[in-house]
């Protein structure tokens, strides 16, 4: 199960948020639209994550096109358009079938995505920054290959080129690990074994190894019983320097594979107890300290944020918000949360924030007594993109505009680059019955702070 999008929320201030002091809000410096470069026509049908790779002069994106095939664009920047090269893999109608785009050292592209328990699909450039070189490679290591979800690329502490993806299914997986050796062009194990083990019974919806400013690679998740979401439990947490040596909270060594058994678990949250996958997040205050933040229900059986700090080698648990409503949540395929939240950030001021979101409480950014993790101010949520993209451009019912944030870099001061297009919610990974949408405009936005010439 996964998400997929933004949530167009709203609502009324919750009846805690209310009584809080409304701060003014120091707005980050607006953003000029200093560029727009239609891509092509786009499935619309359902959401699935694009993406948006730069590097240097050469600009990547990745989508499927308006009849659902795996595409990747290239231009030089500036150019007004880009070239299309159409892939051998068509998606279907689930929303887990993401694209991942990243380039190696060398500048070699690899691209993997279309993939919800499916053998591996994975294409390599075979000439460095060239997406028209792009092909099918059928195996990195060529074990536990079979039954693939979740891939994602990324960097580890030596900016080794990583790969890490979930192998099995949702309540019975392994998350698996490889590294890329550029010059042999070959995939190994970064692990010798998985980082979790399921042991057959379930699997843990793991967030990507974050470097935190202790100098540890930090990772947080939930153990989940089955396809249901509404087994999830146990958000747990772990750390590393490495990625390959593994400890607790307390520092003390984990061996891998981490089970149920031997995972540290920050609150023992029971399945059907409110906590879902992708909605565990990290953070830290200004002295360092780990912070979890999730949502359970209280013992009303209201849905709250809570965030949990690492203090002394154990966890203190705070409820931070003040609720009286229910996500009721489960069942199987794509869902639309109902809540969202961010992990709680040191500002550059001292303050503590954490950003919310809920379909019956609004949002907005909490400001947090450092010492109680308690929301003592609240500001507006400050706009992700100029107003004019913001709205939905199509007049079909129910369409949402879809938002790809780019990676790597130009060089360009103050820029980034974004993508945009619109489609129907999610339909719990199910096909939808016709008359559909037409395709949209997928587009390409160079977005620069104001004062940045």
């Amino acid at each position: 199960m996964s998400t997929i999008g933004l949530l167009g929320l709203s609502g009324a201030a919750s009846a805690q948020t209310t009584d809080l002091v409304k701060v003014a809000e120091v707005s980050p410096l607006p953003e000029n639209i200093a560029e727009v470069v239609d891509v092509a026509p786009v499935w619309s049908g359902h959401p699935v994550g694009f993406a948006l790779l730069t590097r240097g002069d050469q600009q990547f994106a990745a989508f499927y096109d308006a009849e659902r095939h795996l595409t990747i664009g290239q231009r030089q920047l500036g150019e007004k358009s880009f070239r299309l090269t159409r892939l051998p893999s068509q998606t279907g109608w689930d929303s887990h079938n993401s694209i991942v785009l990243d380039a190696d050292d060398e500048g070699f592209l690899h691209l993997s995505g279309n993939m919800h328990g499916v053998p591996l699909i994975y294409f390599r450039g075979t000439r460095p920054l060239d997406a028209s070189s792009l092909e099918r490679v059928p195996n990195m290591t060529g074990v536990l290959e079979n039954r693939v979800t979740y891939p994602l690329f990324f960097r580890g502490p030596n900016r080794e080129f990583l790969f890490t993806y979930r192998d099995g299914s949702s309540g019975s997986g392994n998350q698996i690990y490889n590294r890329y050796d550029a010059k042999s062009r070959t995939w190994r194990r970064l692990l010798d074994q998985p980082l979790f083990d399921g042991q057959g019974q379930r699997n843990a919806y793991p967030s990507l190894p974050t470097p935190g400013p202790d100098g540890f690679y930090h990772i947080v998740w939930v153990w989940r019983e089955t396809g249901d979401a509404a087994t999830n439990h146990d958000p747990s947490y772990a750390r590393s320097r490495d990625l390959v040596n593994w400890e607790n909270s307390r520092g003390e060594p984990l061996k891998l594979p981490i089970t149920l058994q031997t995972g540290d678990i920050v609150d023992p949250v029971p399945e059907k107890g409110g906590v879902i996958n992708n909605n565990v997040k990290l953070g830290f205050d200004g002295l360092k300290r780990v912070i979890v933040s999730y949502h359970k229900y209280d013992a009303a059986g209201n849905t709250q944020i809570y965030n949990a700090r690492l203090e002394n080698g154990a966890w203190k648990i705070t409820q931070t918000s003040d609720w009286d409503t229910r996500w009721n949540f489960g069942g199987f395929g794509t869902l639309i949360f109902d809540v969202r939240l961010g992990g709680v950030r040191h500002e550059a001021n001292g303050t503590l924030t954490q950003t919310y979101s809920s379909k019956n409480h609004g949002s907005g950014t909490w400001i947090l007594d450092p010492q109680t993790l308690k929301p003592t101010g609240l500001k507006a949520p400050a706009p992700a993109y100029p107003p004019t993209i913001a709205g939905v451009e199509s007049k079909w019912p129910e369409m949402a505009v879809r938002w790809s944030e780019g990676v790597g870099s130009s060089g360009e001061s103050g820029t980034r680059y974004v993508l945009r297009w619109e489609t129907l919610p999610s339909n719990r990974d199910r096909p939808r019955p016709g008359p559909l949408p037409p395709p949209s405009q997928l587009r390409l936005y160079k977005l620069q702070r104001a004062n940045v010439p």
